[in-house]
């Protein structure tokens, strides 16, 4: 379900499997391995639930800093965890 009403989206669990799997090749791509730190920069949108789980997947861990924050939030938490990868 969306922020907006009528906003909606149906997936199968294959799907999102298919999703994820495609999503956390690409994190290996870019370098991202087992311990790495990954901030997720998203509004609530099925995007997000992939990237969390791509990451889950190859044993990094992700902090999810919702998309409302401002730059400067987005800095500091990203300076805290000493993340290696943002995605947005």
């Amino acid at each position: 379900e969306g922020n907006e009403p009528g906003d909606s989206m149906k997936i199968t669990y294959s799907e999102l499997l298919r999703r994820v799997c495609q999503f956390a090749n690409v994190l290996r791509g870019q370098g991202v391995k087992k311990g790495d730190r990954v901030s997720i920069y998203l509004p609530m949108i099925l995007e997000l639930v992939v990237a969390m789980l791509a990451c889950a997947r190859i044993g990094a861990l992700h902090s999810v800093v919702f998309a409302g924050f401002s730059a400067d939030s987005l800095c500091e938490r990203i300076l805290d965890c000493g993340c290696s990868l943002l995605i947005t």
